[in-house]
C-alpha cells in the first residue's frame, strides 16, 4: 500500500508518498480500505513541529477516515461494511494511508446518505462540536448559543447541532462568510472584523470557542450567570477557571476523543436531514502537499478531503 509520511518537520513539501507494508489488525480491530481522508488544521501544525503530539518524524499523520472493511477481528463489523470514524486520537492513527487498522469501537457504519468524502470530513469536527455542545454544554431547547468561528470546520457543524437541539444560534464570522454561515441555520451573524461581539450579545447560555486567544477571556462578558464557555483550542487554565468561577460562570477546555455513541448521533442527524458537512475542496492522495498549503492559509469554509 501507499502511505504519506514525512522524514522531517517543515512545510507541505516534507510530505511524501511512499510504499509500506499493510498493517495487521489486532483482536477487536478492523482493516479498512480507505476511500477518503479528512484533513484538519491540527495536522498542519503537527507537520510543522508546533507541538510534539505524536513525537518526532518519521510519522504518518491523519485521523479522519471513511472506507470499506477488508478484514475484521471483531464481531462488530464484517468485510464489505462501509465505516467511518476518528480512530485512536490523540495517538497516531496513521490515517494518511490507503489501508488503516483501527479499533472497531472507534468506527461506526457510514450512512447511505453520506458519500465517503463527506463521511471522512465529519469525525473530528463533528465529535468536537458534539462533545462541546451536547456532552459538556448540555445545550437544550431555547438556549442562546454563541459559536466563535462559525464558518470553519467545527463551527459550521456546531451551528447545525445547536439548531437540532432547539437553540437560538449566534455565530461570529467575517462578512464574506455571512451567507455561508446563515445557510447552516445561524439566527444571527456577527461580523467580528467590524463589530465587537461583547457589545452585540448578552445572556448567552453556552459559548463554543474555536478561535482562542483573547476571545476566551472576553467571552466571560457575554455569558449569563451560570453560563458555560467551552473552548476547543485553548487548554484549561487555572487562572481563567478561577475568574469564571468568581463570576458565577463555567470554563472548560475540550480535547476531542473517539466516541461511537456521538458518531452514531451525528450519523442519525445526517439521515434526518439536520446535519451536513461542507467540503470546500478535494485533492487526490498524491496532492497532499497542495492540500496542506490551503490548510496553512487558514480561513477555510468547512473541510478539505483527500480521495484515495
Amino acid at each position: 500500500m501507499r502511505i504519506i509520511t514525512q522524514q522531517a518537520l517543515g512545510g507541505p513539501e516534507v510530505l511524501i508518498v511512499v510504499d509500506a507494508p499493510e498493517p495487521r489488525p489486532l483482536p477487536t480491530e478492523v482493516l479498512v480500505r480507505v476511500k477518503a481522508i479528512g484533513l484538519n488544521p491540527l495536522e498542519a501544525r503537527l507537520r510543522a513541529g508546533e507541538f510534539p503530539l505524536i513525537g518526532q518524524p518519521p510519522f504518518v499523520l491523519g485521523w479522519d477516515v471513511s472506507g470499506v472493511v477488508e478484514a475484521a477481528r471483531t464481531w462488530r463489523f464484517r468485510p464489505g461494511d462501509e465505516v467511518f470514524g476518528m480512530p485512536l486520537f490523540p495517538r497516531a492513527a496513521n490515517a494518511y494511508a490507503e489501508v488503516v487498522s483501527a479499533p472497531a469501537l472507534h468506527l461506526v457504519r457510514k450512512p447511505a446518505s453520506l458519500s465517503h468524502v463527506e463521511a471522512a470530513a465529519l469525525p473530528i469536527v463533528g465529535l468536537t462540536a458534539w462533545q462541546g455542545l451536547v456532552d459538556l454544554g448540555g445545550v437544550t431547547e431555547g438556549d442562546r448559543v454563541l459559536i466563535h468561528g462559525g464558518g470553519g470546520g467545527v463551527g459550521h457543524v456546531a451551528i447545525q447541532l445547536a439548531k437540532a437541539f432547539g437553540a437560538h444560534v449566534i455565530a461570529t464570522a467575517s462578512e464574506s462568510k455571512r451567507e455561508f454561515v446563515e445557510g447552516f441555520g445561524a439566527d444571527e451573524v456577527i461580523d467580528y472584523t467590524a463589530v465587537d461581539f461583547t457589545e452585540a450579545v448578552r445572556d448567552i447560555d453556552v459559548v463554543l470557542d474555536t478561535i482562542g486567544g483573547d476571545t476566551v477571556e472576553r467571552s466571560l462578558e457575554v455569558l449569563r450567570p451560570g453560563g458555560h464557555l467551552v473552548t476547543a483550542v485553548a487548554e484549561e487554565d487555572a487562572e481563567l477557571i478561577a475568574r469564571y468561577e468568581t463570576a458565577g460562570k463555567r470554563f472548560s477546555g475540550i480535547a476531542v476523543d473517539p466516541d461511537p455513541v456521538a458518531l452514531r448521533g451525528l450519523a442519525d442527524l445526517v439521515d434526518q436531514g439536520k446535519l451536513r458537512v461542507h467540503v470546500q475542496e478535494t485533492f487526490p492522495f498524491e496532492r497532499v502537499a497542495d492540500a496542506h498549503r490551503l490548510l496553512d492559509g487558514g480561513h477555510l469554509r468547512g473541510k478539505l478531503v483527500l480521495t484515495v
